[in-house]
């Protein structure tokens, strides 16, 4: 697991190595061939063809696991994108431990989402979505192992020139800096036998809780926001195998009374459905 976290950060490097380099020529004249400047982009591109192929490989050659039964982390009316009941993996990656993934989006019929635009408004706030400041929960009696939430709300991207901005410049910026900002504020959770629960997407200032902390099913841990790789506030939830998605596998969830939903599959989790706190 060392060496597939170093080789990711090698990685990132060549990409910044060939960025810079890049730049720097465009006021001094490299010290080497034109054709030499483009190796560590060469380089980069094969190391990142390894680390899926090799995402790919792990995931295939771990033992099956059967579904974690948890708790729903929201209450209200939500529907789901990317999720695993249609496809795995659900992000098309399964890096990141993002294997069995779920994206869920608040509907509310007194203040429904904005639909897309073509061309305008290029961004929205997030404060026009109702998915934004919702509380999120605990899924299970856990402990908190990581919660950060200093990274700040972002505008939706709800538009063709906002899309095409983040899938071609924003992506690729937050991939070179590293999980963290890919996830943006966030929080994972120990649920034990080696089960842990990633929250993404916090909002930013939001958090309830702190690493180390013991919580209950149905606690609030934080609120849901738009920070990191994100086009709207929107929760990103899954579960893995260990306490960094750098290195950990996608395990299977399933959600007490709800299931998996599928895309755009609507559903509904009553504020009492969690089991009274012992």
């Amino acid at each position: 697991m060392t060496s597939y976290k170093t080789a990711g950060v090698v990685h990132r490097a060549l990409w910044l190595v060939f960025i810079g380099q890049a730049l720097a020529s465009v006021l001094v004249e490299p010290p080497y061939p034109y054709w030499a400047g483009w190796l560590p982009a060469i380089a980069a591109a094969a190391l990142g063809l390894t680390l899926s192929r090799t995402a790919r490989r792990r995931f295939e050659a771990a033992p099956p696991r059967e579904p974690v039964e948890v708790e729903p982390p929201v209450t209200g009316r939500w529907s789901a994108l990317n999720s695993p009941a249609d496809r795995t993996p659900s992000h098309g990656t399964h890096q990141l431990g993002q294997t069995y993934a779920i994206d869920i989006v608040a509907e509310d019929a007194a203040r429904p989402r904005p639909g897309f635009a073509w061309l305008w408004p290029v961004f929205r706030r997030s404060e026009d979505f109702p998915a934004f400041g919702a509380p999120l929960l605990a899924v299970a009696g856990a402990t908190v192992v990581h919660a950060e939430d200093g990274q700040r709300d972002h505008r939706a991207r709800g538009s063709l020139p906002a899309l095409a901005y983040l899938l071609l410049v924003e992506s690729s910026v937050r991939s070179l800096a590293g999980a963290r900002r890919v996830t943006g504020n966030h929080l994972v959770l120990d649920l034990g036998d080696g089960t842990y629960a990633l929250y993404a997407h916090l909002r930013r200032g939001s958090l309830a809780v702190r690493a180390g902390d013991r919580v209950v099913a149905g606690q609030e841990l934080a609120r849901c926001g738009n920070s990191g790789n994100s086009t709207e506030p929107h929760v990103h939830f899954q579960l893995m195998d260990g306490p960094g998605p750098e290195t950990a596998r996608g395990v299977p969830f399933t959600w007490r009374g709800v299931g998996v939903p599928g895309n755009g599959e609507t559903f509904d989790v009553p504020a009492d459905a969690y089991p009274a706190a012992a």
